[in-house]
């Protein structure tokens, strides 16, 4: 599964407002310098993250982007939401319909419950986590593990 490059761009340039403090802001150029995006990257991503109403834009000499809500109560699966979408959500099976106009599995999918499932878990994980949790190092982040593959077994037959 992977979080599209919009979602941690965005996130990642919502980080660096909210760092600029209550009174800070920053300009489209130095978050770009501040986060190795281009300018034009920045600027999509923020109009983005203006509209869902996560930051402010000022004008002018002293102008940039400053938060328009306190970190707190920022939560981050809506943020997540605003730049990329739910990973399940209404509209996927028209999405995914294949070369018909609607999905030939409608009403009998024996797939979906596991795209169900797994949206009810990232929802599960990000509930309740704010920007500010993010900010404060709130959060305690398990071990990353990876694994390798197992090795597949071939039958072998017995006669």
């Amino acid at each position: 599964m992977k979080f599209s490059a919009q979602e941690e761009y965005g996130l990642r340039c919502l980080v660096a407002v909210a760092t600029a403090g209550h009174d800070g802001s920053l300009t489209i150029p130095e978050i770009s310098k501040l986060e190795g995006l281009t300018p034009s990257h920045v600027a999509k991503l923020m109009s983005v993250l203006r509209k869902a109403g996560y930051v402010k834009s000022t004008r002018g000499q002293s102008g940039g982007y400053c938060l328009n809500i306190v970190p707190d109560a920022i939560l981050i699966v809506n943020v997540l939401e605003s730049l990329g979408g739910r990973l399940y959500g209404t509209g996927f099976c028209e999405r995914h319909s294949g070369i018909h106009p609607e999905c030939v599995h409608e009403g009998d999918c024996i797939v979906q419950p596991l795209w169900i499932r797994v949206q009810a878990a990232v929802t599960n994980c990000l509930q309740g986590l704010t920007l500010g949790d993010l900010l404060e190092g709130r959060l305690d982040a398990p071990p990353v593990v990876f694994y390798d593959k197992p090795e597949r077994h071939t039958a072998v037959s017995h006669r």
